[in-house]
C-alpha cells in the first residue's frame, strides 16, 4: 500500500543532496539525462531509496554511478537475479546500485543506492528517451514531475505497492538545475513553462536551435512543464538512424531503424460536417483527492460538454471513487429534458466517493451493449493516482474495437502511463491538466476529435528499394486525428546505395471520400544521433510484447523475448532491471546497514487500504509508539494511522498561526471548531491534557482532534461564490441550441429584462432575438475563450438557420447597439 509521511529531518538525515537534469530536444524526441548526487553524512552505512516518476512511454536507456575516481555502467539483467545479486552484493559488504521499473506501473520507478559508507559520496547518472506529446495548441509538451501523489490501490488487488515518502514543497531536502537545449529542422518559435525561467537564447541566425533553463530559486510545488513551438509544425518527417556497429547484423540494434511522423490533413469539406451521432459516457473521479478546485473544474466542464452534444446523440455520466454512481440505468436519447436532469445531479457532485477504484465502473461501461448507428466515445477525467494501472490499460486495449476513449490527467502528479495508457489502446487523445490550466479548452477539444467523422480503413505502404525490406515495429495505426501526429518505428534489413530513397504512403476513409498522404524521404542515416530511434523503436516493441505476456498462454515464451531485447538494447522492460556492483572497492564496509527513503515534494498524503469497518484512528503522541498500520504517517512529535474505507487528504500547518486545512473544505485553528460538508464537527486541542476519546480523534504534534456528528439543522453549506458570466450565460442555453427571452439572460447580458424586451425588433421571435444576442455577447467579450464556446454557438447557429427567420440582420444591428458590440452578422456564422 502507497503511503507517505514527513521524515524528520534531524533523526533521519536524507543522503540525496542535489538533481541535475539536462534535457536535449530534437525536433519532436527528448532524451533527458539526470544526475542524482549523494552523500553519507552519518556514522554508519547507508541504504537509500528513491523513488521518481518518468514518462510512461519512455525507454529507460542507460544508468551508471560515479564513487571517487570510479565510473561503473550498470548492465541490463533479468528482474529477479538483479535484486538476488543487488542483496548478495549488500550482505557481503559491497556497494550496489539497483534501478527498476514498478510492477503496478510503468511510469515509477525506484533506485536503490546501497553501502554508501560514512562520509562517501555518490554520483548516480540515468538517462532515459521519450517522444513528446502535442497539445492542443499545437505545442510539444515535455513535463519533469516533482511529484508521485501516492497511489490508491484497489482493494483485493495483487502487489504491496511502491513506498512513497511525500513532504511539503518546502521541506524538500536536496535542490534542483535544469537546463534544456532545442534543436530542429524547423525555427524555435517559443518555450513556455509554469515555472521561472531564464531567456529563451538563440544558438544560431536562422533559431533552429536554442537553449533555456529555470531561473534560480525553484520551489518543488509543481512539475517542471516545458512547452515548445515550432514555426510550421504539422510536416510529416522520416529521420533514419544507423544499427550499433557492435550488434549482430540483422538484429534491432544491428540494422537501421526509420522513425516516421505523420500528419494527416483531412479536407475541409468533410470537417465541417461534424458527426451529429454518437454515445457520450462520461467518467468523473469523485475520489477524496479530486477535492476543491479540481472537482468545481469538473462540474463546470460537465456543463460546457452537455451544452455542446448534438440532439440526437446519447449520453450518461457516471462517477466513481470507492464505489460508483450513474446519472442514468443505461445511456438515454439527449434532448432538453435529459440535458435538465443530469444538470441537476452535476451540480450535487462532490469529491466525497472515497479511494480511485477505475476498473469497476470501467467494467460496468464496457458490458452496456452498443447503439447501433451511436458510436461510443468515453470521456474519463480522473488525477490518475491508482495502483492497477496496467489493469486498466489491458481493459480498454480488450473492448478497444467498439469504442474510443479520450483521458485527462487531472492536477500534478496524474500517472502519465494511465492517462496516455488510457487514450492510446482505446483510440482516442490524452490531455493533461497541470497548475493554472483551464480544463475547459483541453476537454472542448476532444469533443472536436469525438465529433469528427471516424477515420476507418486505414492502411500503410511501403515503396523501397528491392534490395531493402522493411519489418514495423509499431502497433497498425487505428485512429487519426486532424492535426494530430502518428508515429511508425520500422527496422530497415539489406544495403542501399547513399543516394536511395523509400516512400511511405498512409490511406484512409472519411466520411466516405478515400484519401492518402505520401512522404519521401532518403534512406542515407542521419549524423550523430546516437541510437535515441532505436532505443524508442525498442521501447515500442517491448511495450507490444508485454502486452502480449499479460493475456498469452506462453507467457514465459514471451517474457524470454522480452528479457533478450531489453538486454540486447540496453532498454528497461517490467521483467528486467538495470544493476550495478562496485567490485573496485575490496574492503568489506562495516557496520549495521541503515534504511532511508527519500521524500518526494507533495501534500502529506495517505491513501489507506480499504476495509469493511468504518473509520478506526490509532493515535500516538509519541514516537516509541509507532503506527502499525500501512496508512499511517509519522507527524513531527505524534504518529497517527488510520483504516477507512475512504481517503482523507490534510495539509498540516505547524505554527499556531496557521489553520489546519483539509482538502476537503473545512480549516481549523486551535481550539476552533468547525462543520465540513459530510456534516462532521471537528474540535481541535492544542494542549496534551485534552485528550480525545474518540476513536475518530488523532494526534496531531501536540493536539488531538475529536469529531462528533452534527444534527441536519445545525448542518449549513458554505455558500458559493457567484458564477462565471461566461457560465452563467451558458447555463441558460437549451439542448436545442437556442436561448429563451426571461430576466435570467437579461441578468447575464448584464441588462435589465425591461431594456432588453424594449430593444427587441418589432417582427423577431423573443427566442431569434435571444439567441442572437447570446452569440453577440459571445463573440463580443468573451473571444479569448472561444475554444469553451465554439461548439455549442455552433448549434445555435444551426438552430437559428432552422427557424429561417427574416429579421435576422435587424436583430444583430439592434444588439450591436444594446450591448455595445460592433460584431458583423458574418462574423456569427449567420
Amino acid at each position: 500500500m502507497d503511503c507517505c509521511g514527513l521524515l524528520t529531518l534531524q533523526k533521519e538525515p536524507v543522503p540525496l543532496k542535489s538533481i541535475e537534469v539536462e534535457l536535449e530536444v530534437r525536433d519532436h524526441v527528448a532524451t533527458v539525462v539526470s544526475t542524482l548526487n549523494y552523500e553519507n553524512k552519518e556514522d554508519k552505512p547507508l541504504e537509500a531509496v528513491f523513488v521518481f516518476p518518468v514518462p510512461g512511454d519512455a525507454a529507460v536507456c542507460h544508468f551508471s554511478a560515479q564513487i571517487g575516481q570510479t565510473q561503473i555502467v550498470a548492465e541490463v539483467k533479468e528482474k529477479q537475479k538483479a535484486r538476488e545479486e543487488y542483496d548478495d552484493a549488500l550482505s557481503s559488504g559491497q556497494q550496489a546500485f539497483l534501478l527498476e521499473e514498478s510492477d503496478e506501473s510503468p511510469d515509477i520507478f525506484s533506485l536503490r543506492v546501497g553501502s554508501l559508507p560514512p562520509g562517501e559520496s555518490a554520483s548516480i547518472r540515468l538517462e532515459y528517451v521519450t517522444e513528446l506529446a502535442v497539445q492542443a495548441d499545437d505545442g510539444l509538451r515535455f513535463c519533469l514531475p516533482a511529484v508521485i501523489n501516492p497511489r490508491y490501490q484497489p482493494q483485493g488487488s495483487e502487489g504491496a505497492g511502491v513506498q512513497v515518502m511525500s513532504v511539503p514543497a518546502s521541506l524538500v531536502p536536496y535542490s534542483l538545475s535544469f537546463s534544456a537545449r532545442v534543436s530542429s529542422p524547423r525555427p524555435v518559435s517559443k518555450v513556455e513553462s509554469n515555472c521561472s525561467l531564464d531567456p529563451l537564447q538563440y544558438l544560431n541566425t536562422d533559431q533552429t536551435q536554442a537553449t533555456v533553463k529555470l531561473a534560480a530559486g525553484h520551489k518543488f510545488d509543481r512539475d517542471v512543464e516545458l512547452l515548445i513551438y515550432y514555426k510550421d509544425a504539422h510536416q510529416p518527417t522520416a529521420v533514419v538512424e544507423a544499427g550499433q556497429a557492435s550488434a549482430e547484423p540483422d538484429s534491432l540494434m544491428g540494422d537501421p531503424v526509420v522513425m516516421v511522423s505523420l500528419y494527416p490533413e483531412f479536407p475541409q469539406s468533410v470537417m465541417s460536417s461534424m458527426a451529429s451521432c454518437g454515445e457520450f459516457v462520461f467518467l468523473v473521479d469523485r475520489s477524496g483527492s479530486m477535492s476543491n478546485t479540481r472537482i468545481s473544474s469538473a462540474r463546470e466542464t460537465l456543463l460546457l460538454l452537455l451544452k455542446s452534444l448534438p440532439m440526437g446523440c446519447y449520453f450518461n455520466i457516471y462517477s466513481f471513487g470507492s464505489r460508483y454512481e450513474h446519472i442514468f440505468p443505461k445511456s438515454v436519447e439527449y434532448g432538453e429534458k435529459t440535458m435538465e436532469e443530469a444538470l441537476k445531479k452535476v451540480e450535487q457532485m462532490e469529491a466525497d466517493l472515497g479511494g480511485t477504484e477505475i476498473l469497476e465502473p470501467l467494467k460496468h461501461i464496457y458490458s452496456q451493449p452498443c447503439i447501433p448507428t451511436q458510436p461510443k466515445q468515453l470521456f474519463v477525467f480522473t488525477d490518475g493516482e491508482v495502483g492497477n494501472t496496467k489493469e486498466v490499460i489491458d481493459l480498454v486495449k480488450k473492448n478497444s474495437g467498439f469504442h474510443r476513449c479520450f483521458s485527462f490527467g487531472i492536477g500534478e502528479g496524474a500517472s502519465s502511463a494511465l492517462i496516455n495508457g488510457m487514450a492510446k489502446e482505446g483510440g482516442g487523445h490524452a490531455q493533461f491538466i497541470t497548475g493554472t490550466d483551464r480544463m475547459q479548452p483541453k476537454v472542448m477539444q476532444s469533443l472536436r476529435f469525438a465529433l469528427q467523422p471516424t477515420v476507418v480503413d486505414i492502411s500503410v505502404t511501403w515503396d523501397l528499394p528491392k534490395e531493402v525490406s522493411v519489418t514495423v515495429l509499431s502497433p497498425p495505426i487505428t485512429t487519426l486525428f486532424q492535426g494530430q501526429r502518428s508515429l511508425i518505428y520500422a527496422q530497415l534489413t539489406g544495403q542501399s546505395s547513399e543516394a536511395a530513397e523509400g516512400c511511405v504512403t498512409l490511406k484512409y476513409s472519411l466520411a466516405g471520400h478515400r484519401s492518402e498522404n505520401q512522404l519521401h524521404f532518403s534512406l542515407r542515416p542521419a549524423e550523430d544521433s546516437g541510437l535515441i530511434v532505436h532505443r524508442l523503436a525498442a521501447r515500442t516493441l517491448i511495450s507490444l510484447l508485454e502486452m502480449e505476456a499479460e493475456n498469452n498462454q506462453e507467457k514465459e515464451e514471451v517474457k524470454k523475448k522480452v528479457v533478450q531485447l531489453s538486454v540486447q538494447s540496453g532498454v528497461s522492460s517490467s521483467f528486467t532491471a538495470f544493476i550495478v556492483v562496485n567490485k573496485e572497492n575490496n574492503k568489506e564496509i562495516q557496520g549495521p546497514l541503515l534504511h532511508r527513503d527519500i521524500p518526494t515534494a507533495g501534500l502529506m498524503r495517505c491513501a489507506a487500504t480499504p476495509v469493511q469497518a468504518g473509520l478506526h484512528y490509532n493515535c500516538a503522541a509519541d514516537d516509541s509508539e509507532e503506527s502499525d498500520d500501512d496508512g499511517g504517517f509519522g507527524l513531527f512529535e505524534g504518529t497517527c494511522s488510520y483504516r477507512e474505507k475512504t481517503v482523507l487528504h490534510y495539509n498540516c500547518a505547524t505554527d499556531d498561526s496557521e489553520d489546519f486545512e483539509d482538502d476537503l473544505g473545512f480549516s481549523l485553528g486551535p481550539d476552533d471548531t468547525c462543520s465540513y460538508r459530510a456534516g462532521l464537527q471537528y474540535k481541535c486541542a492544542t494542549d496534551d491534557s485534552e485528550e480525545s476519546d474518540d476513536d475518530g480523534g488523532f494526534g496531531l504534534f501536540k493536539g488531538t482532534c475529536s469529531y462528533r456528528a452534527l444534527p441536519d439543522e445545525e448542518f449549513k453549506p458554505a455558500k458559493k461564490p457567484p458564477r462565471d458570466p461566461l457560465l452563467q450565460l451558458v447555463s441558460l442555453q437549451k439542448a436545442s441550441g437556442c436561448w429563451l427571452l426571461d430576466p435570467a439572460l437579461a441578468a447575464a447580458l448584464g441588462k435589465t429584462n425591461e431594456e432588453v424586451e424594449k430593444s427587441k425588433p418589432e417582427k423577431a421571435s423573443s427566442e431569434v432575438w435571444a439567441t442572437i444576442l447570446a452569440l453577440i455577447w459571445l463573440h463580443g467579450f468573451k473571444m479569448d475563450a472561444k475554444d469553451e464556446w465554439e461548439l455549442l454557438a455552433a448549434k445555435a447557429v444551426s438552430w437559428l438557420s432552422a427557424q429561417k427567420a427574416p429579421s435576422v440582420t435587424e436583430c444583430v444591428e439592434a444588439g450591436n447597439i444594446l450591448l455595445g458590440c460592433s460584431v458583423q452578422k458574418t462574423a456569427l456564422g449567420l
